[in-house]
This record gives structure tokens, sequence and C-alpha cells, in this order.
């Protein structure tokens, strides 16, 4: 592996271990694959030559995730238990197209490199995938954002997606006293607010108050992150962010994670 080839590859390992993360419901199953992808890329160069070095990555990635039996993380509760019967019925390999075009932003073209399927067969999939999560779930979702134009732009995906919006707040201080008084079953989140609070400690105030609740970061700064340092989030959008991604990471957390208090 050259060193250009190998620096490409360190580049784009946050974007795995993200991906990872999103795919198997938490971030040390997540870890543990792309701990193994990157073995794999070390143990077999001559398979990466040709291929860009993203590519290259996330193809070990689909080849070491299908050969564990596409594994999700042991459920270490009921509600977990309850998530994962839900990604059992989900048709094959649908879920992780879906992550890869909607969050980690590859075309179907590229998945279909990555996946070692047809674009028709790649496209099919993402489509699929998009359908049957937005019928499995819905819920109150609760908006911590303190741009109003944006604010309202998520409220309306949100609402279009069939769930109900508890409220916005532009404040850790708001953020905290919404949720009590509301008990969202999802929140996104930024991380920069209004009064110069952060987005982070609201939700991790939030947590203390609700340790089962999924949560979407949607910044402008998603290096402060994702450094490596536990806990990461599962679901992190970059801005500017698209409608697709958006849909895409609420169906995921909601789907996922989805809690007792769910709406059927």
């Amino acid at each position: 592996m050259s060193s250009h080839f190998a620096s490409a590859v360190g580049s784009s390992l946050p974007h795995l271990r993200r991906y990872a993360r999103a795919l198997t419901g938490t971030q040390e199953a997540g870890d543990s694959l792309a701990a193994q992808t990157l073995e794999v890329l070390i143990g077999d160069p001559l398979s990466t030559e040709g291929v860009e070095p993203k590519i290259a990555l996330f193809q070990a990635f689909h080849k070491v995730w299908t050969q564990a039996g596409a594994p999700l993380d042991p459920a270490g509760s009921r509600i977990e238990a309850r998530a994962q019967g839900h990604m059992a019925r989900l048709t094959p390999l649908t879920r992780e197209a879906l992550l890869l075009h909607a969050i980690e932003g590859f075309s179907p073209t590229e998945i279909g490199a990555i996946m070692g399927v047809p674009l028709e067969t790649a496209s099919d999939l993402i489509d699929t995938a998009i359908r049957e999560m937005e019928e499995s779930v819905a819920g109150r979702v609760m908006i911590i954002e303190d741009e109003a134009i944006i604010a309202m732009d998520i409220s309306a995906i949100v609402r279009e997606m069939g769930h109900r919006v508890t409220g916005v707040a532009r404040t850790r201080t708001e953020a905290v006293r919404l949720a009590l008084e509301t008990k969202p079953d999802l929140v996104l989140a930024d991380i920069q607010l209004a009064d110069n609070s952060s987005g982070i400690d609201a939700v991790n105030d939030i947590l203390r108050e609700f340790e089962n609740l999924p949560v979407i970061f949607i910044t402008a700064f998603p290096e402060r992150l994702l450094t490596g340092a536990r806990p990461e989030p599962a679901f992190l959008i970059t801005k500017p962010y698209s409608e697709e991604q958006v849909r895409s990471a609420v169906s995921q957390a909601m789907f996922f994670a989805s809690t007792e208090t769910l709406a059927a």
C-alpha cells in the first residue's frame, strides 16, 4: 500500500467509522468492524490497485460486514431487541445502500461498486429502504436550532415524513425545558446555539433524563464531534444538508433506536 493511498484512506476513516456506527447501531460494534476493515486492506494490498482509496475502504468494509453475517450489536435491552426486530424485516442490503447514499454521499454507481451490484440494483435498494423505513415508525421530534429558516425547513421535512414536531429550542436552557415538557422520541440538534451555548451540552443534559433517546446532530462543524472520543453520535449530518440526508437520518434513528413511547 503506497503512502499516498494510506494517507487517503486515513482521511476517509472518520467517515467509515460514522457509517459503521449508523449501520451496526453502536460505536463499539462499528469501530470493531472498521478495525477489521483496515486489517483486510493491509493484508491484501493488491485488491486496492486501480481503485479510488475511499471506494476501496468501503468495499473492504462491505466484505467484512457481509462475511460476518451483517451483524448488529447484541441487544442489551428490550428496546434494543425491539429495534433489531424491526431491522430483521427490512429487505436485505437496503439499509446499507441508503446509508452509503444519503449519509456518506456516494452515487448509485459508486454504491454498486462498493456492494458489487449493478447500478439499477443499487438504485432500487435505496428506494426500497426509504419506503420501508418511513412506513415503519412515526413519533415526536424535537428540534434544537437557533436559525429560524433552518428550523422551519427541518420541521417541514419531519412533518412531511409523518412525524410530529414537539417544538423548536434556540438555547441550551430552552432545549432542556422543552424536552422535559414534551418527552420527544427523537432530537435533531445543532451545535452552536443562539446565546453561544452548546447544543452538545444541551443534548447531554437531555440524555441524563432520557437515556435511550436517539439524537441526530446537524452541524457545520462535524470535526467537533468526529474526534474518536466516546461517545460519538451515530447520526451526524453536515451543513449544508440535503432533504434526503435529513429524511434518511430521521428514518434510521427512529427505526433503529425506536423507543417504547413511539406512536404507532
